[in-house]
């Protein structure tokens, strides 16, 4: 049976309002309902995943995006199911005391969280979305609409399959509510879904920059997520040569599709040894280096082996601006620390930049100074991570200011309400209101309540 946009959306408001009224422990066993469901399942996932890597070959999708798609490539399944159960095992974000203040004798206000509500999350090629998202909408008390590529197709549609299944199931032991997760195929539905603003609460776009500006132009409804990951390593004068080397080449190679892998490198020339991070970058890990005129001629004054060359390419300015999502990067000369930071701010994405350096003045400068969500100080940007944050997943990665920023987990999926309780109190009799008693507005103090 199908469904229109607009009664997806409104089950889905439906279904919200119960979820975030069920117990924490009643969110937990579905989460490790859905777990036992998908490690049951892992077979016929691992088929329909080989389906789609057959008609990415087929339709010569960019290797990044295979990359991405590919959902048994290593550990990355099991690390998918840990997610699920590493959220179950987090603190219940739903119901915390923020903030509470006695107005009045039996008067008091208390500032609680509260779910945003109904989360329309759409992303490209990578499967592991489902479960991630799945996790974190029920652990949080939201409703989610998932919307995967057409790329992931048939993974999506077996997980979808397992998800629904224990959905269902689990009704016959608590009252959860089966559109709590809604999971939709159809391309045509997302036009449809951006225009109900009156029932869904956040869009949560995952993929390329193109989807991402595609959804910020055609919907109402508030958007959570960032385009591109434009991630810079500056290289101090100060730096340590062989943490260098390790930190760049883990930041580069480790995952290259990645959104939090570096793409430009900027080196202070007074480093000594500098080009050594370069050759290590090309020898170890096969590294493209699209190096600007200045740096490409010191390079190979420094560097005999031959071997090298053919990896030095010509940079252009657009390199130093965009997501390679390969074994490139483009490397650039800084003068001083103040000039990496202007740089980094004018071309990067506001994803994650980091910078290496023994100077601690330096390096608070570039933490105090690089506006991303996240920066880091002598360590890899392969960081920014939900799950290596210890969110236990993430919905997403935050660019912007508002609401949540950086790795969303949890904590960026609860919004807050205002609860007043009282004891038959009447504004009337308060001053500002035509009465003449003032408030007391005395701070509480919430580890006590």
């Amino acid at each position: 049976m199908s469904f229109s946009a607009e009664d997806i959306a409104r089950r889905a408001r439906s279904a919200g309002n119960l979820l975030k009224t069920l117990t924490d422990e009643h969110r937990i066993q579905i989460l490790r309902n859905i777990h036992d469901g998908l490690k049951e399942s892992k077979d016929l996932i691992k088929k329909a995943n080989e389906l789609d890597l057959e008609e990415a070959e087929k339709n010569k999708i960019s290797p990044a995006l295979i990359q991405r798609l590919n959902l048994f490539k290593g550990d990355k399944f099991d690390v998918m199911l840990q997610g699920i159960q590493d959220v179950a095992n987090l603190e219940d974000p739903v119901g915390k005391i923020l903030m509470a203040k006695e107005l009045d004798e039996n008067l008091t206000l208390y500032q609680v969280t509260a779910p945003v509500g109904v989360l329309l999350v759409i992303f490209e090629s990578r499967p592991e979305v489902i479960a991630n998202i799945t996790a974190l909408c029920i652990k949080s008390g939201n409703a989610g609409i998932l919307k995967g590529g057409r790329e992931s197709l048939n993974t999506f549609r077996e997980m979808a399959a397992v998800i629904q299944r224990v959905v269902v199931e689990s009704q016959k032991t608590m009252a959860f509510p089966v559109d709590a997760v809604q999971l939709v195929a159809s391309r045509e539905e997302v036009a449809d879904l951006l225009k109900q603003d009156e029932y869904i609460d956040l869009v949560i776009p995952r993929g390329s920059n193109a989807l991402v500006r595609n959804i910020k132009d055609n919907t109402k409804i508030p958007v959570l997520g960032h385009a591109d990951g434009i991630c810079s390593i500056y290289l101090d004068r100060e730096a340590d040569l062989e943490m260098a080397k390790k930190v760049v080449l883990d930041s580069k190679t480790n995952y290259c599709a990645a959104c939090n892998a570096v793409e430009a490198l900027l080196v202070n020339p007074e480093l000594d040894g500098w080009w050594k991070v370069i050759t290590h970058l090309i020898t170890t890990g096969g590294v493209t280096i699209h190096a600007t005129p200045d740096v490409k001629q010191l390079y190979l004054s420094k560097v005999s082996d031959d071997a090298v060359k053919p990896f030095i390419v010509d940079a252009v300015e657009e390199d130093f601006c965009k997501e390679f999502l390969s074994l490139d990067i483009a490397v650039k000369f800084m003068e001083s620390t103040q000039a990496a930071i202007q740089h980094i701010n004018l071309h990067s994405s506001k994803h994650t930049d980091a910078i290496i350096t023994n100077n601690k003045g330096n390096a608070d400068a570039f933490l105090k100074g690089v506006d991303s969500a996240s920066v880091y100080w002598n360590a890899s940007t392969r960081f920014a991570d939900g799950f290596r944050y210890g969110f236990g997943t993430e919905v997403g990665i935050s660019t912007s200011k508002i609401h949540a920023r950086g790795p969303v987990g949890l904590d960026g999926l609860v919004t807050y309400q205002y609860q007043l309780k009282g004891t038959g109190q009447v504004a009337s009799d308060y001053l500002g209101a035509g009465g003449s008693k003032a408030f007391i507005h005395k701070n509480l103090d919430i580890a006590r309540i």
